[in-house]
């Protein structure tokens, strides 16, 4: 993870919140707490937070064609790795290893931020975000939400907007 000032520790900020600060962007922090017992880390979010579970995102990190990339797509549904592929430009895509998308991002899984990784990676955001004024997506710990603009997600992460998520 990147290296925090004390005063950032103090503030409980985190790599993601960091760089929504520095970068100037307005959003919003969401916390609650987080029930390991849970199957699903983004349903949680949305019901602990009282958010339809199509405006909160999850950042996954998968294998396209040996390069890792970040898929931001709703907890609603399940990221399409074929959609993905072409998205970048790959062939084939598959779900990266949890632990090298942990030691990659500087994020555990369940907390992983499309924001403030240890290695920036290509970035794909699902075209459903465009429909809603802001979306949710981690703050980098589970427990900790982020609500921003899909614009401003989109501009930070030069990420590539394509319908890469399904029902």
């Amino acid at each position: 993870m990147a290296k925090k000032s004390r005063k950032q520790q103090q503030a409980g900020g985190t790599p993601a919140t960091v760089a929504l600060t520095s970068a100037g962007v307005p959003y919003t922090i969401h916390a609650y707490d987080h029930d390991p017992s849970q199957p699903s880390y983004g349903e949680e979010a949305a019901e602990a937070m009282g958010v339809s579970p199509d405006r909160v995102f999850k950042t996954l990190v998968a294998d396209v064609d040996g390069a890792l990339t970040v898929a931001v797509v709703p907890v609603a549904g399940q990221l399409d790795l074929k959609a993905l592929a072409s998205a970048v430009g790959g062939k084939r895509a598959a779900m990266a290893d949890p632990a090298l998308a942990e030691r990659t991002t500087g994020y555990v899984r369940g907390g992983i931020s499309p924001l403030g990784q240890r290695r920036k990676l290509p970035t794909v955001l699902d075209a459903s975000a465009a429909a809603h004024p802001t979306i949710c997506i981690s703050a980098g710990r589970r427990g900790l939400e982020v609500e921003l603009s899909p614009d401003d997600l989109t501009k930070l992460t030069e990420a590539v907007v394509a319908p890469i998520g399904r029902a």
